[in-house]
C-alpha cells in the first residue's frame, strides 16, 4: 500500500572557551535526598562573612541563588573578589566591540548589571557536585558550569587558572553543602556571535559580507531556549536508580564557510561576483530549480536581487545552505574514531577464513538539516586509516550506486562505485569557535566549478541512496547540548549510563501522553548505532518530524532488539504533528519477538550455503531485516570483535547481522515498503504504544528512507553495510 502525504533574541553575551557541554554540566535542581536543614556553615553563610566577596553575594540574591546555596545541595562555587568583579563591569562597560551598547548594562556599577547578566555570570561560577583542587591539579582540563558550558583550568604555574586568566588564591574552603574557591578574576568567556567572529577575519570577507547583508547573521544569533526544563521522572523506571538531566536547553549553529582563496578557484573574486555566481547555480530570478522539489510544489520562483533576505533570493539560498541548526566543532560532524575509543563499533574490513568473503571498513557518516528549507547534506568520513581521527571529512561526496552491491557480502566492485564527486573537505584545524557555534573552513575542490552548494547532484546523487538517520543527530537539542557525546557525568549518586530527556526539550517533537519517558543511553557497551540510543518508557505516545528528503517513494525502516520487556508499538506516518493527519504504517511491531520466533525467520547466516541469502529474501517477505553489517552489537571498540584478528579472520560472532538471540540481536523492521514523501512537506512519525503495563520500552536508535530505485533496482542489490 502506498500513503499519500499531501498537505500542504533573546541575546546574552557569556560562553565557556570550549564549545561542548560539560560531561559534568550542571542542572541546579537539587537531588531530593539532599534536603535538610543545616546547622553548619553553608556555601551562602561563608560567603556572606567574606568582605571579599560581597558584590559576588550580590549577583547571587538578585536572582535568589543566595537561598539556594543556604539550602541545599552539593556545589561547588569559584567566587571572584569584589575587584575582580569591579575589573569586570569595567570591561562590560567600557567594551568598543560590544554587541549590545554596554553589554546590556543600564549603569557603570554593579547595581546596572541586569537580572540576565547577573543570572550567566553566577551560573558560570558554579558546578554542581564537587570539584576539588585535587582534582584540577590532577585530572581533566575542564568542568562544567550551571550555565552550561565548560571553564578550562591549568595548575602548570604552581597555581590553577581558568580559562587563562582568572586564579584560584583560596582553595576546597569545605562547608556543608560543598566548596568554595576564591578568585582574583571574574572567568572570561567568548562574547562574539557567529557573525561577529566572522566579521574580524578577513579571510572570510566575501563570505561574512553575504552572511551580513542576507541577515542571516541575525537568524543565527540565538543561544539558549527562554524556558527552564524539568525532568519529572527522576528515576530509571527498571532499575529505580537517579537519573541525571538539565534544566537548560542551549541553542546553537555550525557555519561552513568558504575562505576568499577557496573562492577564488571558482572565479569569485567580490561580493557582486558571488551574487552572479549564486545566480548561475539557483537560478535567475523568476524562475525555478528543476531539481529543488520544495519550491516546485510550493509554486515559488528566484526572487530577485533587489532584496538579498528573501529566502528565495539566490545568494540568500547559497548562504542558507552552509548553516547547520547543530553546534559542532569539525571533529563531531560524524562519529569520529580515534584510537582510544573504547566505545568505537563501526565493523573493520577482514576476511572469513574457508570462505571468499571480504569485508571493508565502514565508514563514519550523517545527514544534516541546514537552513535552506527541507534541504539536507551529508556529511562523510572515508576510512583511510582504522581507527584515525586524521581521516578527511567530506561534505555531499558522491559515488555512484552508494548502498548498492553486485557481490555477495561486499559493498561492491569497484567499477560500479566511481567517486563522481570528492566533495567539499571540512578543514579540521582552523575552524573558529564563537559563543554560540562554530565556522568551519571548507575547501572547494580544484576544477570543479564549485563551492558549497543543493545542486541538482545532491537530491538526485547523493541522496539517491538508503539514508539512516541517527535520531541523535536529527534532534539537534542532543548535539546542542552536548548530550549525543556523553559517555559519563561524572555524578556518581545518579545511573551514569543515562541521561534524562524532559519531553518538552525538543522543536521537532510532540508528545501526546504525560506518560512518556525518554533516557538517553550514555556512549557504552549498548547494543545499538553509534553505540546510543533514546529509550522511551511509560504511557508513551509521541511523533517526532524526520529529515527532509527528496520527493519520491520511500520504504521507511526502523532498528530494534527483541527484548522480553519490549513494548507493542503502533507506528503512523503523516504531514504534521496534529494525530489527523497521520496514517498507521502497518500492523503493531511486537519488540518481544526473538530471532527464532517463526514471525521473523532470523538464521544464522554463517551456517547456510548462500550466506543468507535466501534468509533474507524470506525475513523480507515478513517485513524484517538483518541488522547492518557496518558495526557492532555490544558497542566494543570494533578492533577484535566484529573486526579481525591480526591473522586477518573476521570475528562475526559479534556483529549485529551475525549476532541472533533474544536480547542480543538487532533487526530492522519494515514499517512500510511504500510511503510517498513530498520534499514540500514536512515528514511525523507517531509513536504509541498498545500496552498498559508502563515498564515495556521502545527504542529510537536510527531510522532509515530508502528510495525504491535501491530496493527495487533490477540490476544491483542493498549491500549489508
Amino acid at each position: 500500500m502506498t500513503h499519500h502525504i499531501h498537505k500542504s533574541a533573546h541575546r546574552l553575551l557569556f560562553m565557556g572557551l570550549a564549545a561542548a557541554a560539560a560531561l559534568s554540566a550542571c542542572n541546579p535542581e537539587p537531588d531530593e535526598s539532599d534536603l535538610y536543614t543545616f546547622t553548619g556553615e553553608t556555601i551562602e553563610s561563608w560567603i556572606q562573612q567574606d568582605s571579599s566577596l560581597t558584590s559576588f553575594n550580590y549577583m547571587m540574591s538578585r536572582i535568589g541563588y543566595d537561598n539556594m546555596m543556604a539550602a541545599y545541595g552539593r556545589y561547588t562555587v569559584f567566587a571572584p573578589t569584589n575587584e575582580g568583579v569591579a575589573a569586570y563591569i569595567d570591561s562590560l562597560w567600557n567594551d568598543p566591540e560590544a554587541t549590545l551598547p554596554h553589554n546590556g548594562m543600564t549603569e557603570h556599577s554593579l547595581q546596572g548589571l541586569t537580572d540576565s547578566l547577573c543570572r550567566s555570570i553566577v551560573r558560570y561560577h558554579m558546578c554542581d557536585g564537587l570539584v576539588t583542587g585535587l582534582t584540577m591539579s590532577q585530572g581533566a582540563d575542564k568542568f562544567g558550569t550551571m550555565l552550561g558550558y565548560d571553564v578550562q583550568y591549568d595548575p602548570s604555574s604552581g597555581h590553577i587558572v581558568l580559562n587563562d586568566k582568572a586564579t584560584i588564591t583560596s582553595s576546597d574552603n569545605e562547608v556543608t553543602n560543598g566548596l568554595i574557591h576564591v578568585l582574583d578574576q571574574v572567568i572570561p568567556r567568548s562574547t562574539r556571535f557567529i557573525g561577529d567572529i566572522l566579521m574580524r577575519d578577513s579571510t572570510f570577507s566575501i563570505f561574512s559580507e553575504a552572511l551580513q547583508r542576507t541577515h542571516l547573521a541575525d537568524s543565527i544569533m540565538r543561544f539558549m531556549k527562554d524556558k527552564t526544563y524539568t525532568y519529572t521522572t527522576k528515576k530509571h523506571p527498571s532499575a529505580g536508580t537517579q537519573i541525571y538531566a538539565y534544566d537548560y536547553c542551549k541553542v546553537g549553529y555550525t557555519v561552513f564557510a568558504e575562505r576568499d582563496e577557496e573562492l577564488a578557484k571558482i572565479g569569485v573574486h567580490s561580493f557582486d561576483d558571488l551574487v552572479r555566481y549564486a545566480n548561475r547555480v539557483y537560478g535567475e530570478p523568476g524562475t525555478t530549480p528543476e531539481w529543488y522539489d520544495y519550491m516546485k510544489e510550493k509554486g515559488l520562483t528566484i526572487a530577485d536581487n533587489s532584496d538579498f533576505t528573501a529566502r528565495t533570493n539566490a545568494l540568500n539560498m547559497f548562504v542558507a545552505y552552509h548553516i547547520l541548526y547543530a553546534a559542532m566543532d569539525a571533529h563531531h560532524l560524524v562519529y569520529e574514531p580515534h584510537a582510544n575509543d573504547a566505545y568505537w563499533n563501526y565493523a573493520k574490513g577482514g576476511t572469513i577464513t574457508g570462505t571468499d568473503l571480504t569485508f571493508e571498513n565502514a565508514d563514519p557518516y550523517d545527514y544534516y538539516e541546514t537552513m535552506l528549507p527541507h534541504t539536507l547534506m551529508k556529511i562523510w568520513m572515508p576510512m583511510r586509516t582504522y581507527k584515525s581521527a586524521n581521516n578527511p571529512v567530506y561534505i555531499n561526496r558522491y559515488v555512484a550506486n552508494n548502498t548498492l552491491t553486485n557481490k555477495l557480502a561486499s559493498m561492491g566492485d569497484p567499477a560500479m562505485h566511481q567517486l563522481v564527486y570528492q566533495g567539499m573537505e571540512v578543514d579540521k584545524n582552523t575552524g573558529l569557535t564563537a559563543f554560540n557555534g562554530y565556522v568551519l573552513p571548507v575547501k572547494v575542490v580544484q576544477g570543479s566549478g564549485k563551492a558549497l552548494v543543493y545542486d541538482e547532484q545532491v537530491p538526485k546523487g547523493v541522496l539517491n541512496e538508503r539514508m539512516r538517520f541517527d535520531a541523535c543527530t536529527f534532534l539537534p537539542e542532543m548535539i546542542n547540548n552536548g548530550i549525543r557525546d556523553i559517555v559519563t557525568t561524572n555524578k556518581t549518586e545518579y545511573d551514569d549510563s543515562r541521561f534524562g530527556i524532559p519531553t518538552d526539550y525538543f522543536d521537532n517533537m510532540e508528545v501526546y501522553s504525560a506518560g512518556t519517558i525518554f533516557n538517553y543511553c550514555n556512549h557504552g557497551a549498548w547494543r545499538c548505532y553509534q553505540t546510543d540510543q533514546i529509550q522511551i518508557w511509560g504511557k508513551y505516545d509521541f511523533a517526532i518530524k524526520l529529515p527532509p528528503v527528496p520527493s519520491g517513494i520511500y520504504e521507511v525502516r526502523i532498528v530494534s532488539p527483541p527484548l522480553s520487556y519490549g513494548g507493542m508499538t503502533q507506528y503512523y506516518i503523516g504531514t504534521s504533528r496534529n494525530v489527523q493527519s497521520m496514517t498507521a504504517l502497518g500492523i503493531p511491531f511486537d519488540m518481544t519477538i526473538s530471532g527464532t520466533d517463526p514471525r521473523i525467520g532470523w538464521t544464522n547466516f554463517l551456517e547456510e550455503d548462500d550466506y543468507g541469502i535466501a534468509t533474507d529474501v524470506a525475513m523480507r517477505n515478513r517485513g524484517y531485516m538483518r541488522a547492518p553489517f557496518s558495526f557492532c552489537g555490544h558497542g566494543d571498540n570494533g578492533w577484535t570483535s566484529g573486526g579481525k584478528t591480526e591473522a586477518g579472520e573476521l570475528i562475526t560472532g559479534n556483529n549485529c547481522r551475525a549476532e541472533g538471540g533474544d536480547g542480543t540481536m538487532l533487526i530492522r523492521r519494515i514499517l512500510d515498503r511504500g510511503v510517498e514523501i513530498k520534499q514540500g512537506n514536512e515528514v511525523w512519525l507517531r509513536i504509541k504504544t498498545l500496552q498498559e503495563n508502563e515498564s515495556l520500552l521502545s527504542m529510537l536508535d536510527f531510522i532509515e528512507l530508502v528510495p525504491t530505485i535501491v530496493t527495487d533496482n533490477d540490476t544491483y542489490t542493498e549491500d549489508w553495510y
